[in-house]
């Protein structure tokens, strides 16, 4: 498989990144473009995957994007590390579940690379660490399949300013708490673009 990759150094506005990806969809489907990874920060935004709950939305004043990926309320903002990708899954093994799994073993890899050990919750989706016996989440997921064409992606807290997530309920889990590389005590992770890279391309290509 060949895999485009796209490493944005600047915030990269929420709803133009949307319009690349709906377009890469297309483009991938018709063959006309390759399968993509794109590792980005956006600017402070909140959205809304298409099974969120209005009740989750704490802060009614905050402005919340509506977006056609799996999953509840989140936020993103610099600091955090979105990773968006394009899969045809036509090319590959029609297998939703397996995708999950290798994106969370992705994921997972990420993390142990940086001294943290994190795992999966079938229950709550996501990435999470367990520290003093309290469970906090490290990284969301949220997937979109068009035609077999797999898209949106994940992100893992690194630096983000973890205060915004209180004005939703994040992916609509009440009582668990969120955390990043920086409160873990993570203060070197200037390279994780890279890291990020080598890994999805070696759980992909």
């Amino acid at each position: 498989m060949n895999i485009e990759v796209k490493n944005s150094q600047k915030a990269v506005d929420y709803t133009e990144s949307m319009k690349i990806l709906e377009q890469r969809v297309d483009d991938v489907l018709s063959g006309k473009k390759k399968e993509l990874l794109w590792v980005l920060e956006h600017k402070n935004v909140y959205t809304a995957g298409t099974s969120a709950n209005k009740f989750d939305q704490i802060d009614k004043k905050i402005k919340v994007i509506k977006t056609n990926r799996g999953g509840k309320h989140t936020y993103h903002g610099e600091g955090q590390k979105v990773v968006y990708f394009v899969l045809n899954l036509n090319k590959r093994e029609k297998n939703i579940r397996k995708l999950l799994n290798n994106i969370e073993e992705c994921i997972v890899s990420v993390l142990k690379d940086y001294g943290i050990k994190s795992h999966p919750d079938r229950k709550n989706i996501g990435i999470w660490i367990k520290k003093n016996n309290e469970l906090y989440k490290i990284a969301a997921i949220g997937i979109k399949v068009r035609k077999w064409i797999a898209y949106h992606g994940f992100a893992i807290n690194v630096s983000n300013d973890l205060t915004k997530y209180n004005a939703i309920i994040p992916c609509g889990i009440k009582n668990r708490k969120i955390t990043s590389l920086n409160v873990l005590g993570i203060k070197k992770y200037k390279e994780i673009n890279n890291v990020i890279i080598a890994r999805f391309l070696n759980t992909f290509l």
